[in-house]
């Protein structure tokens, strides 16, 4: 009796196991392609590495330039900014994705009242307490 038993269940495990390490992956939709392909940061536009951007055209999960203005999302009193919905989600319940390290006084700052500076060509920025810091951020590393 034990035997009738346990082979069905091992056929099932077998199944199981066997369908959930396929190595067929979901394809993407065009639609999801194409979100994607929106979020990705901009590496060229009206603003160049070392170029304060404005807050409201950094997608602040991804601590990246845009190139355009980005959703707001309302906390505390201050605005954030994200790219998109998983960003609108995050930044009320994650406070990691509000604040950053101001890269000349390791001090940790608010990204909403940040002075934001692209640092890469690829859109990457950092945020800094004040534009002060940035100029003595640039003194130092010159």
């Amino acid at each position: 009796m034990t035997t009738i038993i346990r082979t069905p269940l091992i056929i099932i495990f077998c199944a199981v196991t066997w369908s959930a390490c396929s190595n067929e992956k979901p394809k993407k939709n065009s639609q999801e392609a194409a979100t994607m392909q929106k979020m990705q940061p901009v590496a060229s536009g009206k603003y160049a590495k070392g170029d304060k951007v404005p807050n409201e055209t950094v997608c602040m999960v991804n601590n990246a330039y845009m190139g355009k203005k980005q959703i707001e999302v309302p906390h505390d009193g201050k605005i954030y900014y994200g790219c998109c919905e998983m960003c609108v989600e995050r930044i009320p319940k994650d406070k990691t994705v509000r604040e950053a390290v101001d890269p000349y006084t390791g001090k940790t700052v608010d990204k909403a009242n940040a002075y934001i500076v692209m640092i890469s060509d690829d859109g990457e920025v950092a945020y800094f307490e004040n534009e002060e810091n940035y100029k003595k951020f640039l003194t130092q590393h010159s």
